[in-house]
């Protein structure tokens, strides 16, 4: 390239890099929390403005909170979008069965064509794919073929012809002989592709399908729809001035017209409180005042979809309005109400009712609507309920403010959830641990909720501003930014019950990788959260995993993986151990409890098995044979590195609470044997300038992110040159998006750098491991609740999303307290 080309380059790309920072500061977070509890109730803004998209469940499904604001007549929206509304042109089996025609061999002929004879073919009814429990025809090959005639009386009536699909995996569709639709991939939930109405026709019509495995499951379910008309009155957008993410609330300034609004959510997870950490209950906020010095007439909606409370929108919502002496209500549930019925990874709640309320003092107005009438029945004052049965219904809460000038004036709204039966624990059903007592209503904890308003506010600031500072002084100002995005989301993957022996149990559901309950590989990258904030918690993640042993039911001679798939914790589901991994994780957190709480009471309680994992380690640790470990997406591996790091802190873990508990014979003869596992170790993973991913090939290498425990709980069994070396080699391995979990692909996880980050020696070394996970957070196109495993150069996730390996993020903070600085 010439020197002036050259140049024209740099000066384009120089330009390019300031347009992408300026971009990238407006974000602040990959999606943005509003109401996080717990799986169930979890709801997401994947935008930076908060009006231009429909908020969602974590799972992507819509679950929709619309504001609006009237400032003198005007109106304009600042929260979510307007949800779409169809009309079913052709039912898919959510609303009611159907039957198709069908070969799993290759058809001769024009097999997609409108006249094609397919009466040799089965019959079978949809869904289809390969799980019994969800479908009604099986599908185990690699290949199927379908064909689905229907009628349609008058084309020419419909609005926007849309294809409503959800299929796995590869597929192709015609409509009529032409194909409309194909993709490499899967959907996992139903979406909505636009088709050209002129291609169906009066009477007869036809669509086929071929669908492809490539890998995972087999599923399809399909159908069309009609996209109506939005009639809504004209709304304007409020523009939207910031938005800040604390510990516990998400906040927003919008300019209203002339009126200033800010918007304010707030989850009070406060762990030193389980009674508030386990109240199902989060509010909005709005503080309003003039910007131009005069007075303005002011109301405020909102409206929250009955899709809040059930699994599929095709579900059938009863909803009801009523009062109590303080608080005005709205409720809304299934008529089916399946408790616990059904445990998946992609599901949402369909049990138990969502609630809506404000205090009496707001004088706030109570309607239940369709979703679709939502603006106009705001605009015009129609605020009569016109609705309390039906599909996708829209309950709706105005608060008159009255006449708003410069002084601020503030009011306040309530979404709670109650799910009524939160787990099934060994075939048990648990009530939320805010009614373990089964006395409380949820009508109470609203009122309480109401009640508590300010004070709660108050200690989820004072909360907020420690977290942060805490955070800047452990790690800087990126590193701070890491921290708060992970809270709320670690806390919300988990709920908190109390089991049949009387145990604190706080259950993670792993979202996004397999829906598993209480996954002990899900528990250890998240556990420094829990560490610092309320160790008590984390004995609420290993008690279920103990009594699965203990009890007789996992009868292995290491730790269960899981306990089941949420929120059905009646025994491991996952398809294989990982004893290791699971073993050494559930050692090395209970040590980590001692170390916090100054005892090891609870490592006394359960001390034979302990004890059992421990010889498991010290027989098959040093040099693991081939089985998973967490990172278990990148397959099988025997004599695995990082793994024997595990077990080995594991075995030294062990004695550590054996010397804590004077059990000295005991902690002399473990302590022994991790310490002469470490020169082993040294020679079999020496690569020179690195150390390997596998004892036998040294021409690998990998992240040891379990190394971190020896430094945190002072085991003292590695020597600090295996910290130097790895270091300094990793400085130099890193992509755009962060370090590479090993040599094998460019992918990794921002869980496991940040571990790995803190036990560099040096604060400069720390923050350039955690700048690049930061910029990730920051510019990546997932927008989804915060990913933990994603491509490292173009920070496109693989996989994850809203997982609770987040609370991973604290170790340097949970280190830093441990050393007392």
């Amino acid at each position: 390239m010439n020197t002036a080309k050259k140049l024209t380059f740099l000066g384009l790309l120089t330009g390019f890099f300031a347009i992408s920072q300026t971009q990238a500061q407006d974000r602040k977070a990959p999606s943005y929390p509003l109401i996080t509890h717990n799986p169930n109730f979890s709801i997401w803004s994947s935008s930076d403005q908060l009006n231009t998209s429909t908020t969602t469940h974590w799972t992507g499904a819509d679950q929709s909170l619309l504001g609006l604001i009237n400032v003198d007549g005007n109106i304009y929206r600042f929260l979510g979008k307007e949800e779409a509304n169809y009309r079913t042109v052709l039912g898919a089996s959510d609303e009611k069965p159907f039957t198709v025609k069908y070969t799993e061999s290759a058809p001769e002929g024009d097999w997609m064509a409108a006249d094609y004879n397919a009466n040799n073919w089965k019959s079978g009814s949809a869904p289809i794919g390969d799980d019994a429990k969800q479908v009604k025809t099986l599908w185990k090959s690699n290949d199927i073929w379908l064909r689905r005639g229907f009628n349609i009386d008058k084309p020419a009536s419909i609005n926007e012809l849309l294809l409503k699909m959800n299929h796995d995996d590869n597929i192709e569709v015609y409509l009529n002989g032409k194909k409309v639709y194909s993709k490499l991939g899967w959907t996992s939930t139903f979406q909505y592709f636009p088709l050209e109405k002129t291609d169906l026709k009066a009477g007869q019509n036809v669509i086929a399908i071929h669908l492809a495995n490539s890998a995972g499951g087999r599923y399809l379910d399909f159908g069309l729809a009609d996209k109506l008309k939005d009639n809504a009155a004209k709304i304007q957008l409020a523009k939207q001035k910031n938005v800040e993410v604390t510990a516990t609330q998400t906040v927003y300034d919008f300019s209203c017209g002339n009126v200033d609004l800010k918007l304010t959510f707030t989850s009070p997870l406060l762990m030193n409180d389980l009674g508030l950490l386990a109240r199902p209950v989060s509010y909005i906020t709005y503080q309003l005042k003039a910007n131009d010095k005069k007075n303005h007439a002011v109301k405020v909606l909102l409206s929250a979809s009955s899709n809040i409370a059930v699994y599929q929108p095709s579900q059938q919502v009863v909803a009801k309005k009523y009062a109590t002496d303080k608080l005005s209500i709205l409720k809304v549930g299934t008529v089916e109400q399946p408790v616990l019925q059904k445990g998946a990874d992609d599901m949402r709640i369909d049990w138990g009712y969502f609630y809506l309320a404000a205090p009496k003092s707001s004088k706030a107005v109570q309607f239940i609507s369709h979703s679709n009438t939502v603006a106009d029945d705001f605009r015009n004052g129609s605020w009569n309920s016109t609705a309390s049965t039906g599909k996708s219904l829209a309950l709706n809460t105005v608060i008159p403010f009255g006449n708003v000038g410069q002084t601020p004036v503030e009011r306040f709204v309530e979404l709670g959830y109650d799910e009524v039966y939160a787990i099934q624990y060994f075939k048990r059903n648990l009530r939320p641990w805010w009614n373990t007592s089964d006395k409380e209503t949820m009508v109470g904890q609203l009122t309480d909720a109401a009640n508590q308003y300010k004070e709660v506010m108050q200690k989820c600031n004072a909360f907020d501003e420690a977290v942060y500072a805490d955070a800047l002084k452990a790690g800087g100002k990126e590193y701070a930014h890491m921290c708060l995005l992970g809270y709320r989301q670690s806390v919300a993957a988990h709920t908190l019950v109390k089991s049949p022996e009387n145990e604190l149990l706080w259950l993670s559901k792993e979202n996004n990788s397999g829906g598993f309950i209480n996954t002990v590989d899900v528990t250890y990258p998240s556990s420094p959260l829990y560490l610092i904030y309320n160790p008590v918690l984390l004995q609420g993640m290993l008690n279920g995993i103990f009594y699965f042993s203990e009890s007789g039911k996992y009868p292995h001679p290491w730790a269960a993986h899981d306990l089941g798939t949420y929120p059905l914790a009646n025994g491991q589901t996952y398809g294989e151990p990982m004893p290791v991994e699971e073993s050494g994780n559930m050692i090395i957190l209970t040590a980590a409890i001692a170390k916090v709480q100054g005892n090891a009471n609870y490592a006394k309680k359960h001390w034979k098995t302990l004890t059992i994992w421990a010889d498991y380690l010290a027989k098959e640790g040093l040099d693991p044979k081939t089985q998973l470990c967490t990172d278990d997406f990148a397959g099988h591996l025997a004599r695995n590195a990082n793994l024997s790091v595990k077990a080995i802190v594991g075995i030294a873990s062990y004695a550590q609470m054996a010397e804590t508990l004077g059990y000295t014979e005991t902690a002399r003869k473990y302590r022994a044997i991790a310490d002469s596992m470490v020169p082993k170790w040294l020679e079999m993973a020496d690569a020179g300038d690195h150390y390997a991913l596998t004892f036998d090939d040294k021409n690998t290498w990998s992240q040891k992110y379990n190394l971190v425990w020896d430094k945190v709980l002072d085991l003292n069994l590695f020597p600090q040159k295996v910290y130097d070396t790895e270091i300094k080699y990793y400085l130099k391995r890193q992509n755009k998006y962060g370090l590479p979990l090993d040599s094998r692909k460019a992918y990794t996880k921002n869980d496991w750098i940040l571990w790995t980050a803190t036990f560099a020696t040096s604060q400069q070394d720390f923050e350039a491991f955690v700048k690049p996970v930061y910029r990730h957070a920051i510019e990546t196109e997932s927008r989804v609740p915060l990913n933990d495993f994603y491509d490292s150069n173009t920070g496109i996730r693989d996989n994850f999303k809203a997982r609770s390996v987040v609370g991973g993020f604290y170790m340097k903070l949970l280190a830093d307290q441990l050393k007392g600085k």
